[in-house]
């Protein structure tokens, strides 16, 4: 992992595409508590920095810290840069530091092909069978079930079976009378307003590409 404090590349990047307006903490569920006006200008100013921004650029700030992989992976998602597929996946299995992992699940979603989905699962694989480690079991799950939703699969289905991988995990944490199905879909109406404002903001990004 390269350090912004000491890596002249990664803090040209991240002065000009993970800083301004803080740009970096408002990449998440607080998006959806916008007014019109200000998803609006919101989402213009995220298609302009995925307009401007290079895949070098791209994978400079996933080689930094989370709030620079937090934004590459928005920016990933808005431009739809699917050949940055595999490395979201190896970031969100290794979930190296914390804040970035639902934007992983966001690119994922957006892409939303089975590959997404099989990555995905590999997490699953992994962090269902932890339950010390509180990663991000649950917005994954949400995302899964999002993508089944919206493509007809049944991706998520294995996972979800009577005394399978995430009622083992409920029962390993203390909580088998949980209704599993509340934070789930918490998680999952997240991830669906999150891929709206991706889309928004790749409709912009057409528009400029258009004009360049």
């Amino acid at each position: 992992m390269r350090d912004v404090r000491s890596d002249p590349e990664l803090q040209a990047a991240a002065r000009r595409f993970v800083m301004p307006d803080r740009r970096y903490l408002r990449l998440g569920g607080g998006l959806l508590r916008h007014s019109p006006d200000e998803r609006s200008a919101f989402v213009r100013d995220l298609a302009q920095a995925a307009h401007d921004i290079t895949p070098r650029e791209l994978q400079v700030l996933f080689e930094g810290g989370w709030r620079e992989r937090r934004t590459a992976a928005w920016l990933t998602a808005v431009a739809h840069r699917t050949e940055f597929r595999a490395l979201l996946g190896r970031l969100l299995l290794a979930s190296e530091g914390p804040y970035a992992g639902q934007a992983y699940c966001v690119a994922l979603a957006t892409f939303g092909s089975a590959a997404d989905a099989e990555l995905l699962g590999d997490f699953l694989d992994v962090y269902l069978a932890r339950p010390d480690l509180h990663y991000d079991q649950v917005v994954v799950l949400g995302t899964l079930q999002y993508l089944d939703d919206t493509h007809g699969s049944a991706h998520a289905t294995r996972f979800l079976v009577p005394g399978g991988p995430w009622e083992r995990l409920l029962e390993a944490r203390g909580t088998p009378g949980h209704d599993p199905r509340d934070s789930r879909q918490y998680s999952r109406q997240i991830v669906e307003g999150l891929c709206a404002v991706v889309a928004e903001a790749a409709a912009v990004l057409a528009s400029l590409n258009r004009e360049s």
